[in-house]
């Protein structure tokens, strides 16, 4: 009976553990079932607090209790009404079951105390970044936010709060010491409009001539702690209004949603075009954003805040110059939130416009085209007015849709393209006239079947012709040809080479005097020749001098190797020529099966029908010459573009030297994980990126590249191989965690990072560093240089890092910690962390 007992015991608590029954029903079930009542010292209120319950249902932990306190009844009971002799046994059973449901209920009460999953760097941000935002709440009146700057910024806890999502930013444990900052002296400056600006930046300047030198301002602490509170209540009062067409650092939004609008949103256009400005922050520029910042914001001392952080050159805000939202030092933490609030100026205007453009024609044409009541309506109200300005587009309808993400504008025009022409000059217009913008370069509008395409962060979108089942198959078959083609080429030139080497190697070692059969022809070359032997030379000298002589006659200077002097020159022409003749028709036919054209192969197959217009869809292409460019820069490739050796690397300790690679690698699967020919990309990781590893680490022990494999099995596990399966398995990874990325909690830290480090020296006793990342306080081993490759110019290609690194941090030394020396090659913090400053 106690066993039965026992077993609905465990089904009970089976029960409670998914449904939490309140105790009242609870207990009268079992009260029901076994005549007993639960002993628990546990209050309701307690037990919520404690599991974090709502309502009143019961934790495990005192069910557990309750049930220890019954058996424990039992037993008793037992013992009393029978002889100890007889019911020995069943005591025993009964005793030892007590024991173990006193240890569920210490089991039950540590596993109640363990921490709860931790939670990762962005909701701790958005946590800290709540507690500012209800205060901001709290000062809108009358349509606008007021007093921000007295009662939410010069607040200490908002200074506080501001630190500590800059030390998240920075990876930095918020457990751990602070810096000691006096917030009640920086409130109290603050609230006073005391604040100095100008006495808590530093500059780095370029090395070089005084006239080509260019300087760089960065905020001390202290200031960028004022900054990072102003950027969230900013953020607070203007990210809900931003509008759908802007994509850059919003919740929910990246370059990954802008590229995914324009290929699944945007149907069928006929044009399209992008708009490179180009700007600097002045005085007209800045008047025009403080201006439309009264419009929700009634603040006199955040505005001149941030004057003053401009007149001390310490807010960069330039258009066009630079990639934006990659954390790059020249960006300052406010560059990307007012950057938006400038631009969302420029949203609005695009709207009216679009709407404008698209509501201005005919009734009758428009409803053949359109079944939108909306539209309809719109153009009925304004057909009297603004039909007669654009009556060169009544024979069709004209859609316009625009994608930006920061200061990269992408425009895409359905109709005319007298229309869409008249569209961009007033677009250039507003961004002129009312901006004070300027447009760097003519940008032409392209059709959208033109192949070229157009440039948009990073990738080349195009219109190509979707491929049915059957042209599919017909590539497939292509594709099938070209790669038999290219092995037998590869088979037939290793046969040709071996045979080759082998002629050589015989000619070298064999050869006599009386085997030359031409020599004793006068007529013959080698006759001739033979007069140039010096009194004494051997004859395996002589040879050599011989095969030189026959180089230069038959110019080998012009081929890349030995070996296809040998193949071409030496053995093919050996060959019989019915075999080099079926050989070479058969390469020629193969190479006319594999590039004849699309249409007539299309043509030849039955049941096509399909219109080439409705097939069309809109691709983002890779750009695979420019990221082999990039390596070779970065020193990882040489000029034929096969994988080199990084020097700059070989100082650094082994899983540091990985985790460059695998950072590279990251950031390359995030930027293009969407794009039509990733596949490219995966190839180039392979080939280059991971041969470059496995060479860099060869080098630094040196030892042969398959040892290093071996050696470094594990470790370069992270650098995805050839292998189909594990390229997918790492993109889906990374893609999983995109998804949870949220660009407006942290700001360039996913896509930047990435610079060459070498090892500087090594931190002695007399001379103590501590990492230089800000809120770190951890002494370091070992200071770095930092090495800048190239500084791009806008609208250059993005490749998913960043390059666009100011010239004055070239070959500055800093110190990191090894945790942070790791977070930054992967790509976990930014170089906006690092404090240069540290040592001047």
């Amino acid at each position: 009976m106690l066993v039965k007992s026992h077993q609905l015991l465990r089904k009970l608590s089976r029960i409670e553990s998914n449904f939490s029954l309140p105790p009242n029903i609870f207990g009268i079930c079992v009260q029901r079932l076994l005549h007993v009542t639960f002993y628990s010292t546990w209050h309701p209120n307690q037990l919520n607090t404690e599991y974090g319950h709502v309502g009143k249902g019961i934790g495990k932990v005192p069910l557990a209790n309750n049930l220890a306190n019954l058996l424990e009844e039992s037993t008793n009971s037992t013992e009393k009404s029978r002889k100890d002799s007889y019911y020995g046994d069943e005591k025993s059973e009964k005793m030892g079951l007590a024991k173990n449901l006193a240890s569920l209920v210490q089991e039950s009460y540590d596993v109640s105390n363990k921490k709860s999953k931790s939670k990762t760097r962005g909701e701790i941000k958005k946590f800290l970044e709540m507690r500012i935002k209800k205060k901001v709440k709290a000062q809108y009146r009358n349509g606008k936010y007021q007093d921000l700057m007295m009662k939410v910024i010069a607040d200490r806890n908002t200074l506080k709060d501001a630190y500590d999502c800059i030390r998240v930013t920075s990876n930095i444990d918020l457990a751990s010491d602070r810096d000691n900052l006096l917030f009640e002296s920086m409130s109290e400056e603050l609230a006073n409009g005391n604040f100095d600006v100008g006495a808590n930046t530093y500059s780095i300047r370029t090395r070089g001539p005084k006239g080509k030198k260019e300087e760089l301002v960065f905020p001390e602490l202290k200031l960028r702690v004022v900054q990072e509170a102003i950027r969230i209540v900013l953020e607070v009062v203007y990210c809900p209004h931003f509008s759908r067409i802007s994509h850059g650092l919003r919740s929910g939004r990246g370059h990954w949603s802008a590229l995914k609008y324009i290929r699944k949103e945007i149907p069928d256009p006929d044009w399209w075009f992008t708009l490179p400005i180009n700007k600097k922050l002045d005085d007209c520029v800045l008047g025009k954003l403080l201006y439309s910042m009264e419009d929700k914001i009634e603040d006199h001392g955040l505005c001149g805040i941030i004057k003053d952080m401009f007149n001390a050159r310490v807010l960069n805000l330039e258009f066009g110059s630079f990639p934006k939202g990659h954390g790059l030092p020249q960006e300052g933490v406010l560059s990307p939130i007012l950057m938006n609030i400038y631009l969302d100026l420029f949203d609005r205007e695009v709207y009216k416009m679009s709407m404008r453009y698209e509501t201005s024609y005919s009734l009758e044409s428009e409803e053949q085209k359109s079944h939108s009541k909306l539209r309809g309506w719109f153009r009925k109200q304004i057909n009297g007015s603004s039909l007669q300005q654009h009556d060169s587009g009544k024979d069709s309808g004209v859609r316009v849709h625009c994608c930006r993400f920061m200061d990269e504008i992408f425009f895409a025009f359905s109709g005319p393209k007298e229309v869409a022409m008249a569209f961009k000059s007033e677009i250039e217009g507003i961004l002129k006239n009312s901006l004070y913008l300027e447009v760097d370069g003519p940008a032409d509008i392209l059709a959208s079947s033109d192949p070229r395409g157009v440039k948009f962060l990073g990738t080349l979108i195009r219109r190509r012709l979707k491929e049915n089942p059957a042209l599919q198959a017909v590539h497939k078959l292509k594709d099938k040809v070209k790669i038999f083609a290219e092995q037998k080429q590869e088979s037939w030139d290793a046969g040709a080479l071996r045979i080759g080497k082998k002629w050589l190697a015989h000619g070298l070692k064999k050869v006599k005097e009386s085997e030359i059969k031409q020599l004793a022809d006068t007529s013959s070359i080698l006759h001739k020749v033979s007069c140039y032997r010096r009194p004494g030379m051997k004859t395996d000298h002589w040879y050599k001098m011989l095969l030189k002589i026959w180089m230069q006659h038959v110019n080998a200077k012009g081929a890349k190797n030995e070996g296809i002097v040998l193949a071409k020159l030496v053995v093919e022409p050996a060959l019989p020529q019915e075999l080099r003749d079926s050989y070479l028709e058969f390469q020629k036919r193969a190479k006319e099966y594999v590039y004849s054209e699309t249409a007539s192969t299309l043509a030849l197959l039955s049941g096509s029908n399909s219109s080439p217009h409705s097939l069309s869809i809109t691709e983002t292409v890779v750009p695979v010459n420019f990221i082999i460019k990039r390596l070779h820069r970065y020193g990882l490739t040489n000029r034929d573009g096969y994988a080199r050796t990084c020097h700059v690397l070989i100082l650094l300790d082994d899983d540091q030297i990985i985790d460059w690679f695998t950072g590279i690698v990251h950031r390359w699967l995030r930027w293009f994980r969407g794009c039509d020919n990733f596949s490219q990309v995966k190839h180039i990781i392979s080939d280059q990126v991971r041969m470059s590893c496995i060479r860099t680490l060869a080098a630094k022990y040196r030892i042969y590249e398959a040892d290093i494999e071996k050696k470094f099995d594990s470790q370069l596990s992270r650098i995805p191989s050839t292998q189909e399966i594990e390229l997918e398995e790492a993109n889906t990874e990374l893609i999983s965690l995109e998804s949870n990325f949220d660009g407006a909690l942290m700001y360039g830290i996913k896509y930047s990072g990435l610079c060459l480090l070498s090892l500087a020296r090594i931190v002695s006793e007399s001379r103590p560093c501590n990492c230089f990342v800000i809120g770190c306080s951890t002494s370091v081993s070992c200071v770095y240089t930092l090495h800048v490759m190239e500084r791009q110019r806008f609208p250059a290609w993005k490749t998913g890092f960043s390059s666009s690194i100011h010239p004055s941090l070239h070959r500055r030394r800093i110190g990191l910690c090894k945790q942070h020396l790791k977070d930054l090659f992967l790509g976990n913090i930014s170089l906006q962390s690092i404090e240069f400053g540290a040592w001047r």
